[in-house]
């Protein structure tokens, strides 16, 4: 990509039989009883407030105390206070909080929390025990989480999981097995078949398990699994039509204010297919993450997140990752890639090309750490540019790209996705000429072809032209730099149309000191933008300046002494039909917070391509 910024009613008292972790005591210490009581203390139709209290009922203090209860689907916890609270599935655990643990005989503590839905709680546990008074012992600890699940025997509607066992001071009992966050099923071995799953679907999969006091221990790590089949002849089968794809930026959560929830709310995330988020970093020849706090440990409010249940202190996964995993339980046919490089972090590509086996390794350690394999489906690649300059020059040769993308699918194998974005500029002897691409092409499922950023306001004195001409026209500065040209180059080079897309951004760039309404005028410098000059979202644009005409197959905008370009739903469907006469694979955007709050740009993708 071109740039990045960083920058009441009613009470109802249950007493109700307990599924718990236990927190751990001295071995001394003497078992308890307890009991654990709850109320709906308020009720508003489709929500309520509800309150536990847990009373020590035994003559010895209790150290600690864990509640356990299950909701019936559609009834979930929304937030909750004096007490931190997790789910998985429809099974919900709530613990102390540091200094509400103790409980002296006869001493009581009451937490609660808002829900949604209309529900009531059931197979109460309390530390592992009964609701009703039944003894609970400290010393009894949970089981620890089984291995990550690996898979075989993957076909159209079935999968089998196997995983390393358990271990647990009294025994383990069983496993459940959760599929895509939900309980399918509680076995005593090892192992499990997943059957009725539909063909070319991703599924994550984790296992939990038990222990002979019907304690649950951690989840294992998430695996990944595509079914085969659901193909046709879809660069990524399994999509059922063309790759509708946009950009996600790690950093547009702080000033922008853009979340994974706003891809549910604008609607866009029922358009899209895939989501590239942008971007990890190449440092040292390698792939890591670049801003940790963004990507994993931010914590969402429940009306913050996608799931609409907050994120807890103790959770291992937050951020980003667990938000997009929480969209793809939503909607299971998105898939998100993690993008490497853009114009920022691209000068780590010499040293990676250096060495591409050891830098296809790193990327692939990323991608399938524990915490988050199930979050991605696979890698793509933004080198600015091969043996080319971007914001630093590469001299690594004309092979350098081809033999990176070969070690990325060797690495990665025929299960992941690997794609790549890749320079539109045409020009003889260009960035298109600079590199192998039709070779590297054997090895990725598609390309995202940069078709904007032709031209804008680094040449402060123009002339305006459209920074995203589909074709030329009379008068373009400078030949090659239209989407036309660029996509027939590449095919000539050999790649197959499938395996490219064309590239929309929800951006305008600009002058200002211009005096002259249509193409071609000259200027004095960028015209101001949010963030950075000569730049603009197009939910700016669309009312600050809105489009006076179209030229190359874009629209242009000409307000005060400032000239814009920008693409508009209109243009969007003129490209997307552009797009599949040329058996193109779909198109991509960069990105998401430039659209408008109902997703308008999104939705022209979507029905264009349709």
């Amino acid at each position: 990509m071109r740039f990045r910024h960083r920058a009441a009613a009613g009470f109802a008292t249950l007493l109700l039989p307990f599924a718990g972790l236990v927190g751990l005591a001295s071995p001394a210490e003497a078992a308890t009883s307890a009991t654990a009581t709850y109320a709906k203390t308020q009720d508003w139709g489709t929500g309520f407030e509800g309150k536990w209290t847990v009373k020590n009922t035994g003559d010895t203090t209790l150290s600690s105390w864990t509640v356990e209860w299950d909701f019936p689907s559609g009834t979930s916890v929304t937030s909750a206070w004096d007490a931190d609270v997790t789910s998985s599935g429809t099974h919900w655990t709530a613990k102390n909080k540091s200094w509400n643990g103790t409980l002296a005989p006869g001493a009581s503590i009451s937490f609660g929390f808002n829900g949604s839905g209309t529900g009531a709680p059931s197979n109460c546990k309390l530390n592992g025990g009964s609701c009703d008074g039944g003894t609970t012992n400290p010393s009894d600890s949970a089981p620890s989480a089984p291995g990550t699940p690996t898979a075989s025997s993957v076909t159209d509607t079935s999968v089998k999981l196997s995983w390393s066992a358990a271990t647990d001071d009294k025994g383990v009992k069983n496993y459940d097995v959760l599929r895509n966050g939900t309980k399918v099923a509680t076995v005593t071995t090892t192992s499990y078949t997943d059957t009725g799953l539909t063909a070319g679907t991703s599924y994550s999969y984790t296992v939990q398990a038990r222990d002979t006091a019907d304690q649950t221990g951690p989840v294992s790590g998430a695996l990944s699994v595509t079914t085969t089949g659901g193909g046709g002849t879809d660069p990524d089968p399994g999509t059922g039509g063309k790759v509708k794809l946009g950009y996600f930026t790690e950093w547009g959560v702080y000033g922008r204010n853009y979340h994974v929830k706003n891809l549910v709310t604008s609607g866009s995330a029922s358009k899209i297919t895939h989501i590239n988020y942008a971007f990890g970093n190449v440092k040292d020849g390698k792939c890591v993450v670049d801003d940790t706090y963004a990507a994993y440990d931010k914590a969402y409010t429940a009306d913050q997140s996608v799931s609409g249940v907050a994120d807890t202190w103790d959770q291992p996964l937050r951020g980003n990752f667990n938000q997009l995993r929480e969209l793809k339980a939503k909607y299971p046919n998105i898939k998100v890639l993690y993008s490497f490089g853009g114009w920022t972090y691209s000068g780590g590509f010499a040293q990676a090309a250096a060495n591409p086996a050891a830098f296809a390794a790193s990327c692939k350690s990323v991608i399938e750490d524990p915490r988050w394999a199930d979050v991605f489906d696979g890698i793509d690649i933004d080198w600015e540019y091969p043996n080319a300059c971007g914001l630093t020059c590469d001299t690594s040769g004309a092979a350098a790209f081809k033999n990176l993308m070969a070690a990325l699918r060797s690495e990665f194998g025929s299960d992941y996705l690997v794609t790549a974005a890749i320079t539109a500029d045409a020009s003889d002897g260009g960035k298109i000429d600079a590199a192998d691409y039709g070779g590297a092409s054997a090895y990725v499922n598609w390309y995202n072809v940069m078709t904007y950023d032709y031209f804008g306001a680094w040449d402060k004195t123009g002339p305006t032209a459209p920074h995203s001409p589909l074709t030329s026209y009379s008068g373009i500065p400078k030949a090659g730099f239209n989407s036309a040209d660029a996509i027939a180059k590449l095919k000539a080079k050999g790649v197959a149309s499938s395996k490219l897309l064309l590239g929309i951004g929800f951006y305008g760039r600009g002058w200002t000191g211009v005096t002259q309404a249509a193409p071609g005028g000259t200027a004095t410098g960028p015209a101001p933008g949010t963030y950075e000059a000569g730049i603009e979202d197009y939910k700016v644009l669309k009312t600050s300046c809105p489009a006076t005409g179209t030229v190359g197959g874009t629209a242009y905008a000409y307000c005060g002494s400032n000239w814009w370009s920008y693409d508009t739903p209109a243009t969007i469907g003129t490209k997307m039909t552009w797009a599949k006469n040329q058996g193109l694979g779909g198109a991509f955007f960069w990105e998401f917070s430039g659209d408008s709050s109902n997703g308008e740009l999104v939705s022209a993708i979507n029905s264009g391509l349709s």
